[in-house]
């Protein structure tokens, strides 16, 4: 059972989900199907610090993929 990101088109917000068989995934905000599946990264913690195994990071945060603090 993979664990998938997704973001929606409608509200824009963006979560991840673990998929079970041939579930219909919805929007956890507003409940619509119209969602963009992500590319995500792996992650390695080390102490207090993440690193990105791939990718770049957020200059912020030094998480992969950050929107919320810029």
């Amino acid at each position: 059972m993979p664990i998938y990101e997704y973001r929606c088109k409608s509200c824009g917000k963006k979560f991840e989900k673990l998929i079970r068989g041939s579930e219909k995934v919805k929007c956890p905000g507003c409940g619509k199907g119209s969602l963009d599946k992500l590319f995500s990264v792996f992650g390695v913690k080390s102490g207090e610090k993440f690193t990105p195994s791939s990718g770049s990071s957020c200059s912020s945060c030094s998480a992969s993929s950050c929107e919320g603090c810029k």
